[in-house]
């Protein structure tokens, strides 16, 4: 059996904004799986990287607020006998403490909230729904993991007509390796625009 084994710095610069101005009226940022599963650090399945994107995340929120654009928080969210465990053990059964969205980022009463049970957040959920009830156009997607949640989400906002951005420093990610396949996919594939910080993020 052959191996392959790509180098860094062999990899394909991608096209990053410095910054961007959405329509919050137009606008839903979309917080992915920001719980204590992933995001603490006694979490069953926690990353390392989450830490490093929590502030960056409650930036980009605190601006969204200001102004009224839409705030939509998923929470990959399991039941006792599911599939998905043979592969991840289990992790985020409904109502647990690692279920739950972590204290930094806790929703606030106008925010969104919609349980998924496959990566896609649009998977046999309501998001879209949600979206195109409020007018929504543009998705800034954030969270937790790059090249699985965040970038199955991506690729479901893409199928279904979705302008998305990407904050670079709001989304965790395993290793950088994994980081730039899902950027490299986000951006040729699912055209997605790549920003480089979530500071630099404006609504209007």
């Amino acid at each position: 059996m052959r191996s392959f084994k790509p180098s860094i710095e062999s990899l394909e610069a991608l096209p990053i904004l410095d910054r961007v101005k959405l329509d919050a009226r137009r606008t839903a940022v979309i917080v992915v799986d920001m719980q204590n599963e992933f995001a603490n650090p006694k979490g069953k399945l926690y990353l390392p990287s989450t830490q490093q994107i929590i502030h960056s995340i409650r930036s980009l929120l605190s601006k969204a607020r200001q102004k009224k654009a839409t705030i939509v928080y998923t929470m990959d969210t399991h039941y006792p006998d599911d599939l998905e465990f043979k592969d991840w053990g289990q992790h985020a059964v409904k109502n647990s403490w690692g279920w739950r969205i972590i204290d930094e980022l806790k929703p606030e009463h106008n925010d969104i909230v919609v349980e998924k049970s496959r990566f896609d957040a649009f998977y046999n959920t309501m998001l879209d729904d949600i979206l195109r009830t409020r007018g929504i156009e543009n998705l800034v997607i954030v969270g937790t993991v790059a090249n699985i949640c965040v970038l199955a989400t991506i690729a479901g906002a893409y199928m279904r007509g979705y302008r998305v951005y990407v904050p670079i420093n709001a989304v965790a990610y395993i290793d950088e390796l994994s980081l730039y396949i899902a950027l490299y996919q986000a951006s040729k594939v699912y055209r997605a625009t790549l920003v480089e910080k979530a500071e630099n993020v404006e609504f209007e």
